[in-house]
């Protein structure tokens, strides 16, 4: 249904239309664009196109194939595009002669009082009439008008294909939100193991009244506690993965029915794109161009209010027949025909035509405006990304030999405990320690794998899923 609805607006725009399109006003805001990132000096040129596919993981592939399709903001986005394609047709045809056809009858009875002319008379009139109507655009108004409706299509476009990289992004992220919950769970599962275990042990100990050993009432109460906060805990996670479940499954188009199946593992992170120079942001990026196609309508639509000042011609022509008998209709011999042309000049307006160009002035400037804060963000995003990607990289590697440690530390207080060697609070204090840094582990990487489609999307590259 959507590539349905882009060919047919593709084929009208190019192929009924005949007004040029606006030339590029990138050169506007060229001030803007720096000579390298700031965040990093790699400069290679080229975005990763495949970017979906190199998280390696052929569900998710199959989830944004399955929203590209049928979430209903790209049917939405698809239709914008197809009226703007049907605007563009518009434009063009009411500046072609317009051809009509009208046949025409009709009978009539006049009625006379009083002599001597009293009584009355039928009368019939029948006739065909083509007509034709032009207003040639002598001084270019018209051209200008319908440029800017191209650009206002064009800009459609771009805003569709923005709408798809999102949601693809969309996807990725709720597609890492639900693994990485389903994570959570299965961790917060282990820690109740944990505590029961522990909890197991105070038992014993309180239950043989070792108080040499650090059995004691408090420190089961104690167990029992961390036992059931686990519990809860574990519950919590499995409210967090039914509602990511739901997410997806209305990112995809589904019913939120809590049915989709969780991954058990995040990807890993796959290797960073190259981020190219500054400069090819300008032509990547469809928010940009697409906002940079509607500040170049504006310009258009100035060009247009100012040349509504000058005279306007139109030509009419017509030919056809009249008769009184229906017979005769399409007798020559009964033929009439007409032509005329006229010129009308604005003088006086009332400030009509000068309020307008402002107006379309002002528009123009907020369109500049515009596009210099979409490309200052743009530059902003990317270099947030990139700053992120290097910081959540060291910041994993550190949290990763935390945990190392928090997992030796732990096994060892677990043997001192066991072995009557150790106090509780140690072993409490490292087994927490472990499940914090364990669920911070699995948040961290989630966190890198939204960074990095933060980054695809920041570069502005396009994307392609498996067929």
């Amino acid at each position: 249904m959507i590539s349905g609805l882009l060919s047919s607006s593709l084929f009208v725009a190019l192929g009924g239309c005949t007004g040029g399109l606006p030339s590029s006003s990138m050169s506007d805001i060229s001030g803007l664009v720096p000579s390298n990132w700031s965040a990093t000096k790699q400069a290679k040129a080229g975005v990763d196109a495949q970017w979906v596919l190199r998280f390696g993981d052929s569900s998710l592939n199959k989830l944004v194939k399955e929203a590209l399709s049928e979430n209903q903001d790209m049917s939405i986005a698809a239709e914008r595009v197809y009226r703007a394609a049907e605007a563009a047709r518009v434009a063009d045809a009411t500046s072609k002669p317009q051809l009509g056809l009208g046949v025409n009858g009709a009978r009539q009875e006049n009625i006379f009082v009083g002599l001597p002319f009293g009584g009355s008379l039928i009368s019939n009139s029948f006739g065909v009439n083509m007509a034709v109507d032009w207003e040639p655009d002598i001084w270019g108004s018209a051209r200008a008008g319908k440029s800017a409706v191209m650009a206002d299509w064009q800009a459609q476009g771009l805003d569709y294909r923005a709408a798809r990289s999102s949601l693809a992004a969309q996807v990725c992220k709720a597609w890492f939100a639900l693994t990485e919950v389903s994570e959570q769970v299965t961790l917060a599962k282990e820690a109740l193991s944990i505590r029961k275990k522990t909890e197991t042990a105070v038992r014993e100990r309180y239950e043989r009244n070792l108080s040499e050993e650090g059995g004691s009432a408090s420190q089961l109460r104690l167990a029992q506690t961390d036992t059931a906060s686990a519990e809860a805990d574990v519950s919590g996670r499995q409210g967090d993965l039914e509602i990511a479940r739901r997410q997806l499954e209305l990112l995809v188009g589904r019913y939120p029915a809590g049915k989709i199946a969780a991954s058990t593992r995040l990807p890993p992170i796959p290797s960073r794109p190259p981020a190219g120079l500054p400069s090819e942001l300008l032509l990547r990026r469809p928010d940009i161009l697409a906002v940079e196609r509607r500040y170049a309508a504006t310009i258009k639509r100035v060009k247009e209010a100012k040349l509504s000042a000058f005279p306007s011609f139109n030509l009419t022509g017509s030919t056809g027949t009249t008769t009184d008998i229906l017979s005769n209709i399409l007798n020559s011999n009964f033929g009439v025909w007409s032509i005329g042309a006229s010129i009308a000049q604005p003088i006086i307006t009332g400030g009509r035509v000068k309020g307008e160009i402002r107006i379309r002035k002002s528009n123009q400037r907020e369109a500049l405006a515009t596009l210099h804060k979409t490309v200052l963000n743009a530059f902003g995003e990317v270099e947030q990304a990139l700053a992120s990607e290097r910081w959540l990289q060291r910041r994993e590697g550190e949290i990763k030999k935390a945990l190392s440690l928090a997992k030796d530390a732990s096994q060892a207080a677990e043997d001192d405990f066991r072995d009557g060697n150790g106090d509780l609070l140690t072993l409490y204090t490292a087994q927490t320690r472990k499940i914090q840094l364990a669920s911070q582990y699995a948040s961290l990487r989630r966190v890198r794998l939204v960074n990095r489609v933060d980054l695809h999307l920041a570069l502005g590259g396009g994307f392609s899923v498996a067929p």
